[in-house]
C-alpha cells in the first residue's frame, strides 16, 4: 500500500492517542519503512486498520466529498468552500484535488509560528466540525496541505465558515505544530450553550515513538483564538511502554465560559520482554491542568505549571 495513501487514511480519523498508536503500526508496518516486521504483524495492522475506521465513525468529526452539497444549501458545494481558502483547487480522476498558495494567514501561536504554506497545495479530503460560537452555528473544517518548504511543522489550515445565509469565509488561521495535522477525539467541547471549543492534534511517529501536540481552540467574535497547547510523548522499547493518554472536562464556574480541566494519564507498562536494560517499575499517574476564563485578560488562564513540566521532562527523552 502506497505511503500516501496510509497518510490519506489517517487523515479520515479524529484521533484518540491509543488509536493513533495502533494507526502508528499500521503505518510504519505497511508503507514500507526501515523497520523489520514480521508477515504476522503486517497482517495485524492490515486487520486492524477496518477497525479502527469503524471506531471513528461516530465521531463528530465528518469528511465529505468535495463535491457534495453543503447543510442547506444545494447548490454549494464543500469544495466551494475549500476554494475560498485555497483558490483554484480542482479534483483530477483520482478524487486527489491540487490547488496553489492558500490565501495569506496567520498562525495560532502567533507571528513567530509556522512556516511557508506549499507552492502546491494538495489534498484528497479535509475534516468538517460544526461548532457553536457566540450563539451562533458555524462550520469549522481543517486542511492539511502537506510539507512546508522551511519547516518541519507542515501547514494545515482551520477556517471558519458562517453558513446560515450565503456561505462566508469568517476566518482562517494555520495550526500545524508537527507533520499531520488533524481533529483530535472528541473534536470539540462545549463550554457552554452558546460556546464549543476546538481541539486538534499535531504529530510524528516512527517504530518506537509518538510525539504529539494538541492545540486547545476557542473561538471569540468568529475569529479563533488559542488557550493552550499540551505536548505528549509514547515510547515502545524493548522490556516497557510508556504512553500518555490525554482527557478533557468542562466544570461550570459560573464564568461566561466554563473551566476546562485537561488531564494527562502517564502510565508505564511492562510487556514481558528480557531485554538487557533494566525496565522501570511499572506505574501509572494523572497529571491535570484546569483553565478558568479570565474576564479581566478575556482569555483563560492556566492554574498551574504541571503540563508545561510534563513537556519538559518529555523533551528530554527524545
Amino acid at each position: 500500500m502506497p505511503t500516501n495513501l496510509l497518510r490519506s487514511i489517517l487523515k479520515r480519523f479524529t484521533v484518540s492517542w491509543k488509536r493513533r498508536t495502533a494507526l502508528s503500526f499500521c503505518f510504519v508496518a505497511i508503507s514500507g519503512r526501515k523497520t523489520a516486521h514480521t508477515f504476522p504483524e503486517i497482517a495485524l495492522a492490515l486487520v486492524l486498520l477496518p477497525w479502527l475506521w469503524t471506531a471513528a465513525g461516530a465521531q463528530a468529526v465528518s469528511f465529505p466529498e468535495f463535491g457534495s452539497a453543503i447543510p442547506g444549501h444545494m447548490d454549494v458545494t464543500y469544495l466551494d468552500l475549500a476554494r475560498m481558502v485555497i483558490p483554484g483547487l480542482a479534483g483530477n480522476s483520482n478524487g486527489f484535488y491540487r490547488g496553489g498558495l492558500p490565501i495569506e494567514m496567520r498562525h495560532i501561536e502567533g507571528p513567530d509560528g509556522g512556516g511557508s504554506p506549499p507552492e502546491t497545495s494538495g489534498l484528497s479530503n479535509a475534516g468538517v466540525l460544526a461548532i457553536k460560537a457566540g450563539g451562533k452555528d458555524r462550520l469549522a473544517m481543517l486542511y492539511d496541505l502537506g510539507d512546508s518548504p522551511d519547516s518541519a511543522e507542515g501547514y494545515a489550515v482551520l477556517a471558519l465558515y458562517d453558513i446560515t445565509d450565503k456561505p462566508k469565509l469568517l476566518d482562517a488561521v494555520n495550526v500545524a505544530l508537527d507533520r499531520g495535522t488533524y481533529f483530535r477525539e472528541p473534536g470539540k467541547l462545549s463550554v457552554g450553550p452558546n460556546d464549543d471549543i476546538v481541539i486538534t492534534m499535531s504529530a510524528h511517529f516512527n517504530s518506537s515513538q509518538n510525539y504529539a501536540i494538541t492545540p486547545l481552540i476557542m473561538v471569540r467574535d468568529d475569529k479563533f483564538q488559542l488557550i493552550d497547547m499540551i505536548f505528549t510523548f509514547d515510547e515502545n522499547l524493548c522490556a516497557y511502554s510508556r504512553k500518555q493518554d490525554v482527557a478533557f472536562q468542562t466544570i461550570a464556574d459560573g464564568q461566561p465560559y466554563a473551566a476546562v480541566k485537561v488531564i494527562v494519564t502517564d502510565a508505564t507498562v511492562l510487556n514481558g520482554e528480557s531485554c538487557d536494560d533494566q525496565p522501570p517499575k511499572p506505574e501509572a499517574h494523572a497529571i491535570s491542568v484546569t483553565y478558568h476564563w479570565d474576564k479581566k485578560t478575556l482569555h483563560y488562564v492556566k492554574d498551574s505549571d504541571a503540563l508545561d513540566k510534563l513537556a519538559g521532562e518529555n523533551a528530554k527523552r527524545f
